[in-house]
């Protein structure tokens, strides 16, 4: 037992007058009691309670001891009324992170709705492609590929499936041509994801096969985000998403190219890190995601 709960005993003993009274107080035994109190004075070096055969007294050491031990009781006896008190409502800040494209283009679009239904929240979003450590940067949640899960105790969510596809600006293949099968696509250029060598090898490029085709070209981009604005510019042909890429299909910004390229979905999830008594505001926020993608 750390030094803060033996001097949450000791003033219980003092209030109570006795060792066996405090004892019955806290269901505890009174050896239990008495021990934990010796260790305090062991602890500090100061016979803190006379005892006597009616029952204890503080020593003059004790007594001021116990002015300094009871202030910090009734602090601990506030903070426990408060966390008590609450009632179950969604409220403060939540701290999320996310990666940059999903960030952008779905999870801000998205948050309204979640503010509106949750006015006590307050969101703190950090958008980023680099791996995050929750615990050690004090996130609440992240969102990201389930890919880039790595830490075994952490519990993930699963928001939504995604699937890549290959395409490029109508300018790109005006001026480049548009590459119909693995080899031609070796021959053009290709956007690649900075420092992230499994995000640029491009597994399964022809549907029969098990090939890898390791992206090259004279772009790259430290984000999906950052390729995605490059294709769009015309730079060269890339893999995004389907959240991104299908409304720009649509709109004749961007080609799909060599539709019959069709890797495994992918798993975007949000992770938290643990199940057990989740504040309000994660669950509700993570709830909210769930069903809304």
């Amino acid at each position: 037992m750390d030094i803060s709960a033996q001097m949450l005993i000791f003033v219980t003993v003092v209030e109570r007058g006795s060792i066996s009274a405090a004892a019955r107080s806290m269901g505890r035994t009174p050896s239990a009691v008495s021990k934990q109190v010796g260790l305090l004075e062991d602890q500090v070096n100061y016979r803190l309670l006379n005892r006597t055969r009616t029952g204890i007294s503080p020593t003059q050491e004790g007594q001021e001891f116990y002015t300094k031990c009871k202030e910090m009781a009734e602090k601990f006896t506030e903070a426990e009324a408060m966390i008590r008190g609450l009632d179950g409502i969604p409220r403060g800040e939540i701290k999320i992170a996310s990666t940059v494209a999903f960030g952008k283009s779905q999870l801000i679009p998205a948050l309204p709705q979640l503010m509106e239904q949750y006015p006590e929240v307050q969101v703190s979003l950090d958008l980023t492609d680099r791996e995050i450590d929750l615990r050690s940067e004090g996130f609440d949640a992240a969102i990201c590929f389930a890919e880039q899960l790595k830490a075994p105790d952490i519990v993930m969510r699963r928001i939504m499936q995604s699937r890549r596809v290959l395409c490029a600006a109508p300018a790109y293949l005006k001026r480049s041509g548009t590459p119909m099968d693995f080899a031609e696509l070796a021959k053009h250029n290709c956007l690649r994801v900075a420092g992230a060598s499994r995000r640029n090898t491009w597994s399964g490029v022809e549907p029969t096969t098990s090939d890898r085709f390791e992206a090259h070209g004279s772009f790259e981009g430290n984000s999906t985000d950052v390729v995605f604005r490059a294709a769009l510019a015309g730079i060269g042909i890339a893999r995004l998403p389907c959240y991104m890429a299908n409304a720009k299909f649509s709109s004749g910004e961007l080609v799909h190219v060599m539709p019959q390229y069709a890797p495994p979905s992918t798993e975007i999830v949000i992770m938290f890190a643990d199940r057990r008594n989740l504040a309000p505001k994660i669950r509700a926020f993570v709830d909210y995601l769930a069903q809304h993608f």
